[in-house]
């Protein structure tokens, strides 16, 4: 790790160690609490309900943190996870050294770190989460030779009393500055303490969503990140979900990531971003135009993206947002700039190399030559995504793309631009393939497509069997049509998951 890059990182221990959190240690941990006056460890992992859950230890001596870090602790697996029965219950959690940061919200100086689960036997819980990322993430690579790298766009509601002083525009909250944003310094702490804790933040902004309702006023914001690889993608959104909510309880005010919160009005969407690098190169561009590879890995992700809901959309208000002109997917298509699609592919500098030095001509080095920035987009994923198993979902569509004979084909026949949403194209965007439009059909199509997510044993059988039992469970079919007009129902409903995940 360069000098410059450790003098800017905001990471404690990085500035401390002086190296990449990849590199730490135990040996550097251990060190760093005694030189740091730690006196508690946090161990954090999470479990199926999505939130971090915490064990805390009280640091008594060397040798104890010692065997803290090296040995982790037992946990009551039942309680973690709905498919690990009572009578054989007993789960390893083992820290991750690379993922510790100083907690920024106690009064004791407390360092936290994420852990993965360990079965009795001391191998890796097939059925975790996170290992089921990490399987995918390899296989990924040892087909490809490359390195899939993710980034997330959180979104999440801040709900408050209502503010009278200089009143936001119902639905026009996009890139809204204060004044007339109410919760920008609780994005911009946010984003300190992110960042602090490891996270790669790209930028943050005030989203569309922003209204009053009765004595409430509701103000929607989005922090987005940078392309990292994608267990590290996957670590920063559960870290960022927890500091954004702890803010918010320091402020006094509620934090949701609940895809829907009132009829009518923009929901919030859990975005994930994808391409694939080798030896520092973006793949997913080639002669300056998007490349075989990614038109592969999008017609793969559309192929399957229906079944992707299945981790993305994991609760029956998920699909109160996924209707027509909120912003969010209901076609399984894809385009460019596009927000109404499934899969969309952003601007990507391909053609705009040269802006700076345009808007700034006595600076000759914006002539500087640097990597593509180009991703795709999955569109569809919310606030009750099952973050690790979602990110897996889409590497094993990714790679299902890429080992189909016509997904080029298929890419082709897929694509759609603006114009496929007017009156006049009614009857050609009819017949796209539609996204499940509840719990219950998000089941029925894992169900059948759950072969390209069982491939190379990535997705472990009774997973699927268990995700399968509990979409079903909230027996949900035709509910949007249920509750249509019925707006105190969906009041009802929606408040229910206010605090998902």
């Amino acid at each position: 790790m360069k000098n410059s890059e450790i003098l800017m990182n905001p990471n404690s221990l990085v500035q401390f160690l002086k190296k990449s959190p990849a590199e730490f240690t135990k040996e550097d941990i251990i060190y760093f609490c005694e030189e740091n006056e730690i006196e508690m460890i946090n161990l954090r992992y999470v479990a199926e309900d999505g939130k971090l859950k915490t064990l805390n230890f009280i640091i008594s001596s060397k040798e104890h943190l010692n065997t803290i870090l090296a040995d982790g602790e037992r946990v009551d697996g039942s309680n973690m996870f709905s498919f690990i029965d009572a009578g054989s219950s007993d789960l390893y959690v083992i820290p991750r050294y690379r993922t510790a940061f100083v907690n920024p919200f106690v009064k004791v100086p407390t360092l936290e770190i994420l852990c993965s689960f360990y079965d009795n036997d001391g191998k890796p819980l097939e059925s975790a989460p996170g290992y089921v990322l990490s399987k995918a993430n390899e296989e990924f690579t040892n087909q490809t030779g490359a390195t899939f790298k993710a980034l997330g766009e959180l979104e999440y509601y801040v709900i408050s009393e209502k503010e009278e002083l200089y009143p936001g525009l119902d639905q026009r909250g996009y890139h809204a500055s204060e004044p007339f944003a109410k919760f920008e310094d609780l994005r911009v702490e946010a984003m300190k303490l992110i960042a602090q804790a490891g996270g790669k933040i790209k930028y943050a902004h005030s989203e569309v969503g922003c209204f009053t309702s009765g004595d409430k006023y509701y103000e929607q914001h989005e922090i987005e990140f940078l392309p990292t690889e994608v267990e590290e993608a996957a670590e920063q959104l559960i870290i960022a979900k927890w500091i954004v909510r702890m803010l918010g309880f320091r402020y006094g005010v509620d934090v949701s990531y609940a895809p829907k919160i009132t009829v009518g009005k923009a929901g919030s969407g859990l975005h994930f971003h994808m391409l694939a690098e080798k030896d520092g190169k973006n793949l997913m561009v080639e002669n300056g135009a998007l490349s075989p590879m990614a038109r592969k890995m999008i017609a793969g992700v559309l192929d399957a993206g229906d079944a992707v809901t299945a981790f993305g959309n994991c609760i029956p208000t998920s699909y109160l947002r996924l209707v027509p002109h909120q912003e969010a997917p209901t076609n399984i298509c894809w385009g460019d700039r596009n927000r109404s699609v499934v899969v969309r592919v952003p601007l990507g500098w391909i053609g705009g190399q040269n802006m700076a030095h345009d808007a700034n001509p006595n600076d000759c080095g914006c002539d500087e030559e640097r990597p593509s920035k180009q991703t795709f987009e999955y569109r569809v994923a919310d606030g009750s995504a099952d973050i690790y198993l979602t990110l897996a979902a889409l590497i094993t569509s990714a790679l299902h793309g890429i080992n189909m004979p016509n997904a080029l084909e298929s890419a082709e026949s897929l694509y759609v631009d603006a114009s496929i949403f007017k009156p006049e194209n009614k009857e050609k965007l009819e017949q796209l393939r539609q996204l499940p439009a509840s719990c219950w059909e998000s089941a029925e199509v894992l169900a059948e497509k759950r072969g390209i997510f069982e491939k190379n044993d990535i997705f472990p059988a009774g997973m699927i069997d268990n995700q399968i039992a509990t979409l079903k469970a909230f027996e949900d079919k035709g509910l949007s049509e249920k509750l249509y007009g019925k707006n105190d129902e969906i009041g009802e409903l929606v408040a229910s998951y206010i605090h998902i995940a």
